[in-house]
């Protein structure tokens, strides 16, 4: 059995598959490579069976989304690691090895990522993990060589191996004792932030999770879910208030969330005078969603809830007021 499982979630992606999927294959010898299908009704299923004939399948029953759809398919896989690769992610010449160096040689690390470039500009961080990710003290997701919508140019100012806060899910590394111990993705996300919820579960918990530069992959980023949908606005707002709920610590959930009701709000109100009323809604929709399920997020918090879990009092402070538009801790 090979040390690690490449597992790349599907749903109708054929396209993606056919440009992706070569490099996924070149360059992995040191893992097995397999496609989980969330129930396509296109072609993509026979045509990597036809094409890519060393990659494995499993077939869920129905379009789970990410979360879902991963926990359903890790469940049959024995290997130790599990890299949850995105379909739009192109992979490079010995991208396993730094990421396999690093598990063997530090047990204590559960969860880590590689160096997120953009597919599109090679020479710039990609939005949905760049060099590793934290949060605010109010749950805001930010990265190094990304905050909000600035993304650095890659001048290896990030150049070492660094603990993070959260790994991106686009390519995603975790033991596969760590997450079924954890259990899994929070399948009521459906998508979006669920690996940051996962990463703070683990933090919880005291695993290390790590940027590891050396391990270098290029994405597209919004080829599943198009970037600027108001369906991406409800789940991000919504998911986002619910890992907090679950993983913050009791004296600060009041405040915290209270804190939040405001600047969502103010949020909204940009989105208004954006001429962006849709995801103004979107944002009171995810706000309503949230309250409706308090109770059962409730239900999920486990001790212990650390303090520590933010580097920065507030993104948005130092971004919109200060005009701060690169990484700080």
């Amino acid at each position: 059995m090979k040390p690690i499982a490449v597992v790349v979630l599907n749903w109708n992606g054929k396209a993606l598959l056919e440009t992706f999927l070569p490099s996924v294959v070149q360059h992995s010898d040191e893992a097995q490579v397999y496609l989980v299908d969330n129930a396509s009704t296109d072609d993509s299923v026979p045509f990597v069976k036809a094409t890519f004939p060393s990659i494995k399948i499993i077939q869920n029953a129905g379009n789970y989304g990410f979360a879902q759809g991963y926990n359903e398919a890790l469940l049959q896989l024995e290997e130790p690691i599990y890299a949850l690769v995105n379909s739009d992610i192109e992979v490079t010449e010995n991208w396993l090895h730094p990421i396999l160096s690093h598990f063997e040689s530090h047990p204590h690390t559960a969860i880590a990522q590689p160096k997120l470039l953009d597919y599109k500009n090679k020479s710039y961080f990609e939005y949905a993990g760049a060099a590793g990710g934290f949060i605010d003290r109010f749950g805001y997701a930010y990265c190094r060589g990304r905050v909000f919508e600035t993304l650095e140019k890659d001048e290896h100012q990030y150049p070492h191996p660094a603990k993070i806060f959260w790994a991106t899910g686009a390519c995603f590394f975790i033991r596969r004792d760590v997450y079924h111990q954890l259990g899994g993705l929070d399948a009521s996300f459906f998508a979006h932030q669920e690996e940051i919820d996962l990463c703070w579960r683990a933090f919880n918990q005291g695993y290390d999770c790590y940027y590891l530069p050396d391990s270098v992959v290029y994405h597209v980023g919004g080829a599943t879910l198009k970037t600027g949908t108001t369906r991406k606005t409800f789940l991000n707002f919504r998911n986002s208030l619910s890992m907090m709920l679950k993983n913050l610590p009791a004296k600060a959930l009041v405040p915290i969330l209270f804190a939040r009701l405001v600047l969502d709000g103010i949020a909204g109100i940009q989105f208004l005078l954006q001429g962006k009323g849709a995801h103004t809604w979107a944002i009171v929709q995810a706000h309503f969603s949230f309250y409706g399920k308090i109770r059962a997020t409730l239900a999920l918090r486990k001790a212990p809830q650390r303090k520590d879990y933010y580097t920065l009092n507030s993104i948005v402070w130092n971004y919109f007021v200060k005009g701060k538009k690169y990484f700080e801790r």
